[in-house]
């Protein structure tokens, strides 16, 4: 047996054991690991800083640099997601319906885990943490294959949530770490089929698109962000500044940052100076022919810039016809994750909120906030962008399936 399928067999089993335990065990236990990370939070940093000096000399930018770093302020974000999804009304064993039929039979459906969870995600320590928390309290068991780029850093979030569980006295294998990251664990780690029930790609449009090609197990597809703020005729525009800057700004490698703008061609000449003034200076703005016309600093986009999640101080900029154009331009070029308009007129926002397709779509505030843990779900295992089972932040009840219960007094089929 292979290493992978090792790995496989002894989460499958684990499975098990994690579908069984109480309400109490489960909350009990995500409250000590989330005291071990934080009792553990310089050992977390010392093999962090490993992961980030190897990265440094690899010339990785400063975006997925930033994916990387821990800091104690992270690793107590960390810690309180955990605790956040400890406080979360638990969804196992919730009966969605329960009906009676004429033949006698009472037929209900309820929530029931979906065994093994495997998660391929590349340089987000942070992964680790939120994966373990979500697909605990659902009892399940993951697997995580993170990138080589955080193999220290993971290494060390997992030995702490060991010791979380060894001291609640649960199985540990419920969560396990692949060490090795050769491509090759990843590959098999696609076709563990018989022992992973679903598997899901956390990081860049190369491995999702790696993942959802090759996988041989169910893929729940978690997308790339390029996102788009459309700043309509109608938007005040300081507040229009304010949420670009924080959308863009804020954090550089994540997939809910702005990396679009799309202006409408009445404002333009007003709004697009005000634009190069608040961050002209710190993002590289990449525009069309009419934004070049507008100012100087912006540099011609080509047709690629406007699919481009460039996790970097760069977004494009498209000036459009108004809102029709906006959202058209918007579908063509999104990637399904997060979208926003800027705007004070009612009709003009619920004409975005209706046509655009998206997992989430804002009104007046910034794309930062598609986040599991902003939504209330305490942390999140992805953002998915596909329409099949779950779509947005994934949280408790996304980790779940469910099972149809039947109870009879004898009945058989005529």
């Amino acid at each position: 047996m292979s290493y992978i399928e090792e790995i496989g067999k002894k989460s499958k089993a684990a499975s098990y054991i994690a579908a069984k335990l109480t309400m109490e065990q489960k909350v009990n236990a995500l409250n000590t690991v989330a005291k071990c990370l934080v009792d553990n939070t310089q050992r977390i940093l010392d093999a962090n800083a490993i992961d980030i000096e190897n990265a440094k000399n690899k010339n990785i930018s400063e975006g997925l640099l930033d994916r990387l770093s821990l800091n104690p302020k992270r690793i107590e974000q960390m810690a309180e997601g955990i605790i956040q999804v400890a406080g979360l009304k638990d969804p196992i064993g919730e009966v969605l319906s329960m009906e009676n039929r004429p033949n006698g039979l009472t037929i209900g459906k309820k929530r029931v885990p979906l065994g093994v969870v495997g998660i391929i995600f590349e340089s987000r320590p942070n992964v680790t943490a939120d994966a373990f928390a979500l697909t605990f309290k659902t009892g399940n068991a993951v697997i995580l294959r993170g990138g080589s780029d955080a193999i220290n850093s993971n290494k060390a979030i997992v030995e702490a949530i060991h010791e979380g569980l060894d001291k609640e006295g649960i199985c540990q294998d419920i969560i396990l770490l692949v060490e090795d990251t050769s491509r090759e664990t990843a590959t098999a780690m696609m076709k563990l089929n018989g022992y992973i029930d679903v598997l899901i790609p956390r990081g860049g449009a190369g491995l999702i698109a790696s993942v959802v090609q090759n996988a041989t197990i169910p893929v729940i597809e978690t997308g790339t962000g390029n996102c788009h703020i459309y700043v309509n005729e109608f938007a005040d525009f300081d507040m229009a500044l304010d949420i670009i800057e924080n959308a863009k700004l804020q954090r550089l490698g994540v997939c809910n940052a702005c990396e679009s703008l799309v202006v409408d061609k009445k404002i333009a000449n007003d709004f697009i100076p005000k634009l190069v003034d608040r961050i002209g200076s710190r993002v590289e703005i990449r525009g069309d022919k009419i934004a070049l016309e507008i100012s100087n600093v912006i540099k011609p986009a080509t047709q690629e810039d406007f699919s481009t999640e460039y996790l970097d101080k760069i977004i494009s900029l498209k000036v459009v016809e108004g809102i029709d154009e906006a959202i058209a331009h918007i579908n063509t070029h999104n990637t399904k994750h997060s979208e926003a308009i800027i705007t004070a007129n009612y009709d003009a926002a619920m004409k975005f909120l209706n046509e655009i397709d998206a997992a989430a779509v804002y009104v007046n505030a910034s794309t930062r906030f598609t986040d599991g843990f902003e939504f209330g779900f305490g942390a999140e295992i992805g953002i998915s962008t596909q329409k099949l089972h779950a779509r947005g932040p994934m949280g408790l009840n996304e980790l779940t399936t469910t099972k149809y219960i039947i109870f009879g007094q004898g009945q058989i089929r005529k």
